[in-house]
């Protein structure tokens, strides 16, 4: 079991007089108070750069902050303990002799779950446990009539990746409100290719994870394959069997992975019948990957698509079918790129690694992984401008929850406007 300080609960008396020193005085931001019926409590949270405070105010004169306080007055009641897995935890303390106050955890603030451990186990403190909410991952697939087209968006499964790799330089305590981090600072993510049906055929844009990955590369991100590829596609009544094309935001393997299948200890093409759209500069990249970017590039992933004579290389930007073009934006990797599709009048764009989460909507707000991320922000820009100006249908790919959706700006800010 690995706990870390998550907060200290402070019981106050008059929440007011308490907010006008740590608030005013002390210049602390404070988040909106949350109830927790059945407490009897009003919690209110203050960050203060990594563990936070926590203002307690009782709600029923029958709770026990109430209980405490008519005791001892107001002043610090417990220190919280946040743990990945709160009855593995129980567990493991109560087979140690250690006395908890209950034997099964209950609803707390944030939609966590919490137990306390009776102070005469803990020297005179009590200390709570608590497990963070796991933020929800919608795996469904969407269709959506697109002009002559059809899209489907997708999934290959939740998986998760490190929340400060994921947003750069931007600090934590911006970031961590729009997705929380899990004890090894993982954020919650999804993969979301996107089907495209037209008169020519079934195109896939990205194809997910896989697979392949052995077990140690599984539990450091988290892969979670109970759903995958396979589902989504059978859902909307295909299978791998019915895909013709696949191309390639870029080679990463949380992109490109799902494009092989290891088969009786053989690698091969997943999509028997397809035929892999690559551009060639990305490919170059790929297979003659450096220190910096090696982890991201398996060669396993897309090297068995050439030696099976299923790879079509394209040289640059331009169309791959009617009313689906790439466009390169660099930044991430040398040659990244997204998918513009267009049909009726409309334009919907699969915009992978440029603006990967609905958290990403701030132009500064780019990944630490990214190779060149002054390239990001600079085709970033100018794309969410035009996109809002000329209502494109965003496509992003690692949404825990949302799948498509305009980006609209409201009173200064933009915000998603959801489809799927």
């Amino acid at each position: 079991m690995k706990a870390i300080l998550d907060h200290v609960g402070i019981a106050v008396q008059d929440v007011q007089q308490a907010l006008a020193f740590y608030r005013d005085a002390l210049g602390l931001d404070v988040h909106p108070p949350e109830e927790v019926a059945t407490e009897g409590v009003r919690a209110h949270m203050i960050p203060v750069g990594g563990p936070s405070l926590e203002l307690l105010e009782a709600t029923r004169a029958d709770s026990a902050i109430a209980t405490y306080m008519a005791r001892r007055g107001p002043g610090l009641h417990h220190v919280t303990l946040r743990v990945e897995d709160i009855r593995a935890a129980m567990g493991q303390l109560e087979a140690r002799g250690v006395r908890l106050v209950s034997r099964d955890p209950r609803p707390g603030a944030e939609g966590s779950l919490v137990a306390f451990i009776h102070p005469s186990s803990a020297h005179g403190v009590l200390v709570e446990l608590k497990q963070r909410a796991t933020p929800p991952v919608t795996l469904r697939s969407t269709r959506l009539a697109f002009g002559d087209l059809q899209l489907t968006t997708l999934h290959d499964g939740p998986f998760r990746l490190d929340g400060g790799a994921m947003f750069g330089v931007v600090p934590r305590p911006l970031w961590e409100k729009l997705a929380p981090p899990d004890e090894r600072n993982r954020i919650q993510l999804a993969m979301r290719p996107l089907l495209v049906e037209a008169s020519w055929g079934r195109m896939l844009v990205d194809c997910g994870a896989g697979d392949k990955m052995g077990p140690k590369q599984v539990d450091i991100y988290a892969l979670d394959r109970a759903r995958h590829l396979d589902h989504a596609l059978g859902d909307v009544g295909l299978t791998s069997d019915s895909v013709d094309f696949a191309v390639a935001t870029h080679l990463h393997f949380d992109h490109f992975g799902g494009a092989t299948t290891r088969e009786h200890g053989a690698l091969r093409p997943r999509f028997a019948r397809a035929r892999y759209l690559i551009r060639a500069a990305e490919w170059e990249d790929a297979t003659h990957p450096h220190e910096r970017n090696r982890a991201s590039y398996l060669q396993e992933d897309f090297v068995p698509l050439k030696e099976a004579g299923v790879v079509e290389f394209f040289p640059g930007d331009g169309q791959l079918k009617p009313g689906v073009r790439v466009v390169r934006t660099g930044g991430h990797t040398g040659q990244h790129q997204i998918v513009y599709i267009e049909s009726g009048g409309r334009t919907g764009v699969f915009v992978a690694d440029l603006i990967p989460t609905t958290a990403h909507l701030q132009d500064a707000w780019v990944m630490g992984y990214d190779l060149f991320p002054m390239e990001t922000l600079a085709f970033k820009k100018r794309f969410i401008r035009e996109a809002i100006d000329r209502e494109y249908l965003i496509f992003f790919e690692h949404d825990p929850e949302v799948a498509a959706g305009y980006i609209r700006e409201k009173e200064g800010k933009r915000v998603v406007e959801r489809v799927a």
